[in-house]
């Protein structure tokens, strides 16, 4: 049994333009179904606007799917009632895009990564205080700062602080919302080698949301490929990077930058005259879905 299922989702938001005019609705997230394996790193892409940080945010239901089923452990979590959904939570943590905005700047270090533990009365005060020390060196961060403030730590460290409180209730999903890309580059690589690091360490099981595809490749086991809220090709990593389908797909690997400025680049455009967007997906190769 696969640790997430993801049947159908879908997501609605009604926009309104004026005191005259009929809203309209945007489907942020338009019949989305996928697996996560336990221990796979999931990779979903695409550009901004495309769903996927919307997608994570309704498997842990902070925001309300419009319809369709998230299931983890077999368990059908948007049947949840607010005490269920509090417990799942323990096993559910999302590690926020950005590490600038995600902290609370008025809270000291320590308090923000100890809040899951107060929140789900978990241990007494020596206990967690124990164990936010533990979490701090887990993640590379000095334990001698917990009294520190979130501006006296650099994007890196910030990031960590985010994992620390990511960690802290020993989850076994941890959706990752596009964690590098508010982090300058050199600090990029630091990060997702920790993280690897911890799934290696803690037998984690990721859903790694991202636009960089050079590190969805790197990283992620499986990754799905969406469109204006649909998934449009799902594969393993390497038939994805090497024999991608879809238009679309195509036109996204073109974009990746090279190392080598003289190197022959053919920028593939996004021809939406090439594809039918209502395509399901079907089986092109053995785990390999594409909507062609």
């Amino acid at each position: 049994m696969p640790l997430v299922e993801v049947r159908s989702l879908v997501k609605r938001f009604v926009r309104r333009h004026g005191l005259f005019t009929e809203p309209t609705i945007v489907k942020a997230v338009d019949d989305v179904s996928f697996t996560i394996a336990e221990g796979e790193t999931f990779g979903l892409v695409g550009e901004s606007g495309s769903g996927k940080t919307t997608t994570g945010r309704c498997i842990l239901r902070l925001i309300e799917p419009t319809s369709g089923e998230v299931r983890f452990r077999g368990e059908d979590v948007l049947a949840y009632s607010a005490a269920e959904m509090r417990r799942a939570r323990r096993q559910m943590q999302m590690v926020f895009q950005d590490p600038y905005s995600s902290l609370n700047p008025r809270m000291r270090a320590g308090d923000i990564v100890e809040e899951p533990l107060v929140i789900h009365k978990m241990g007494g005060r020596e206990q967690r205080r124990d164990r936010v020390a533990e979490l701090f060196q887990l993640v590379g961060l000095d334990p001698a700062h917990l009294r520190r403030y979130p501006h006296e730590f650099s994007g890196g460290q910030r990031q960590r602080i985010g994992v620390a409180r990511a960690l802290a209730l020993n989850p076994s999903l941890v959706i990752a919302d596009e964690p590098v890309s508010a982090l300058d580059v050199s600090i990029q690589a630091q990060v997702i080698n920790l993280l690897m690091d911890l799934q290696e360490r803690l037998k984690l099981t990721y859903l790694f949301v991202a636009h960089d595809l050079r590190l969805v490749q790197h990283i992620c086991d499986r990754v799905a490929v969406m469109y204006l809220g649909k998934i449009v090709e799902q594969a393993p990593a390497a038939a994805l990077f090497n024999r991608p389908q879809h238009p679309y797909t195509q036109a996204l690997l073109s974009a990746i930058p090279v190392p080598d400025p003289d190197a022959d680049r053919s920028r593939i455009a996004v021809d939406e005259d090439r594809f039918d967007r209502a395509a399901p997906l079907r089986e092109v190769a053995p785990g390999h879905w594409a909507a062609v």
